[in-house]
């Protein structure tokens, strides 16, 4: 039996045609490249539900957060937007086309502890 992924819905505006799917982090068209999917429960953790995402979406999640932390405060996409370094780089990442990846490097706070 196949598995099927649930991809969210979203009411942002979009550029994206009708039906398109969206990064459920940034907004932007997922496209066809450098996709990834991202448990919003770890799976090293019990998670089982996987999201479609940008590659450079999920790097910036796990570069930004521990798994305890996505676990204990940011295991919904409404969380994780309001993180204030997540939101900064959204902000970033809106202007890039959808298949965009470059280097995503760990936060300083992340490696303070």
């Amino acid at each position: 039996m196949a598995r099927r992924s649930r991809i969210p819905e979203f009411s942002e505006a979009s550029d994206a045609p009708a039906g398109e799917a969206l990064c459920p982090l940034c907004g932007r068209p997922l496209g066809t490249v450098n996709i990834d999917r991202h448990h919003l429960v770890p799976k090293s953790l019990k998670g089982k539900e996987q999201f479609p995402i940008h590659k450079i979406c999920h790097r910036k999640i796990h570069a930004t957060l521990s798994e305890r932390e996505l676990l204990r405060a940011y295991h919904t996409w409404e969380a994780l937007k309001g993180h204030e370094d997540i939101r900064s780089f959204i902000g970033w990442v809106a202007k890039k086309p959808p298949g965009f990846y470059t280097r995503t490097f760990t936060s300083h706070a992340k490696k303070a502890r």
